[in-house]
């Protein structure tokens, strides 16, 4: 078969699209254009420490992208449907085109039904369940406050700064890829805690981390957001699996959150974090304000700081009055259910290359299984680099056959008298 470099030229017209793909999505760049400025969260959360309470004053350029909304429009009808790779260029143009259309309503409510569509809402199902993910969030925030009282975070009093942290990881990193391939940076003007790329991983300046901080950022950030990253820059054929389209969001969260459960790196302050942002999401869908949305975290043990920027997580982008919210958070708890049911699946049909495929790029879950050809011919290469716990396949298959049999038990019909004396 005649190639054009290293793309068979069979496939060659994919490649091209591809390329066009991520020519049009260049400038596109969802967070930063719904961040708000360090100097506001400053002095608001200054302000609400002190319980003054007013909504904050943000505002948004508004972009054009009409050519990159054609062009990826043309993409679509070019690539059709006929082929897996031409049905994977199509839900990727048509994800990026919709995230044109919500950063063109920055500032209005016209964010909200865009972002639902990315992201889901709140009352979505969870695959496999009759529960939703509301129903998720409400369980592991009552689960943690009934747990909270008795238990003692024995790494949440070890204070990191940031600093340390950086240098922590980036030995962290060097040791695990083997050269320093992944730069630790401090952003003072960051507003999540971490944000990572290929090759860097921004920590916010001015933040103190615990034990558990650090586990999440390498099992999270580094070993699965980095590390998928990076194998889809190794990516023969398609290059956008590089970057994470809007459509592969929620798997790629999910993932990041599954690394941190599987790992041990999590914990059930964690989870409520999670939760309680997916109740926010519902709560300013339903009309609550800022400011209320803001007293809800704080009620929930939060401080003034992580209150605001837990609030503000929720309405970037939109109008502060309620009934609008930007929905990303709402794909960490149904993300981590639905990665956690697929590796469960995939054990089940003794499909554990499916998992190993899972981070050879920026894929959502329905990719793995559509491009299963192209795995299989070479024309997507595997995974050049796995998280240490996929690296033991032994030890994550007992794990989850483990939790594929106790699922089975009923938790209703369990009496503690019973248990006991069956020992």
């Amino acid at each position: 078969m005649s190639t054009t470099g290293s793309v068979p030229a069979a496939l060659q017209r994919y490649a091209d699209l591809d390329q066009r793909l991520l020519a049009a999505v260049k400038g596109i760049r969802i967070l930063s254009s719904v961040a708000w400025p360090a100097s506001l969260e400053d002095r608001m959360i200054a302000a609400y420490a002190k319980g003054q309470f007013s909504l904050p004053e943000v505002s948004y350029q508004a972009p054009d992208f009409s050519a990159e909304r054609a062009e990826l429009a043309a993409i679509e009808r070019e690539a059709g449907y006929d082929d897996p790779l031409g049905e994977y260029l199509c839900r990727t143009a048509e994800s990026w085109r919709i995230a044109a259309e919500m950063l063109e309503a920055v500032g209005t409510n016209g964010v909200t039904a865009p972002s639902i569509v990315l992201y889901g809402r709140p009352g979505d199902v969870i695959p496999g369940s009759d529960r939703s993910n509301l129903d998720a969030a409400r369980y592991f925030v009552e689960l943690a406050d009934e747990l909270g009282s008795e238990m003692i975070a024995d790494d949440e009093r070890v204070n990191l700064t940031a600093e340390q942290l950086r240098a922590d990881l980036s030995a962290s990193l060097d040791e695990f890829f083997g050269e320093p391939i992944i730069t630790v940076e401090v952003d003072p003007e960051l507003t999540a805690k971490a944000a990572a790329g290929a090759t860097r991983i921004r920590l916010r300046g001015g933040t103190h981390f615990s034990e558990y901080d650090r586990h999440q950022l390498l099992a999270h950030e580094a070993l699965v957001h980095s590390l998928t990253a990076l194998n889809g820059r190794a990516q023969p054929l398609l290059a956008s699996l590089a970057r994470t389209s809007p459509r592969v969001t929620a798997t790629q969260e999910g993932l990041a959150v599954f690394a941190e459960l599987i790992s041990g790196a999590i914990d059930i302050s964690r989870l409520k974090r999670i939760s309680l942002r997916i109740l926010a999401i519902d709560m300013a869908l339903n009309g609550a304000d800022f400011v209320e949305v803001y007293q809800f975290f704080s009620n929930c043990g939060q401080s003034a700081a992580d209150s605001f920027h837990s609030a503000q997580r929720v309405f970037r982008g939109v109008p502060l009055t309620g009934g609008a919210a930007f929905a990303k958070d709402n794909v960490y708890l149904s993300g981590l259910l639905t990665v956690h049911t697929f590796f469960r699946w995939a054990l089940k049909q003794r499909r554990m290359d499916m998992l190993r495929h899972l981070f050879a790029g920026k894929l959502a879950l329905h990719d793995v299984i559509s491009l299963e050809p192209y795995f299989e011919s070479g024309a997507i290469a595997p995974a050049r680099w796995l998280p240490p716990w996929m690296q033991h396949m032994h030890g994550l298959a007992g794990k989850l056959a483990f939790s594929l049999f106790v699922n089975r038990i009923h938790m209703g019909k369990v009496q503690a008298e019973t248990l006991s004396l069956s020992l």
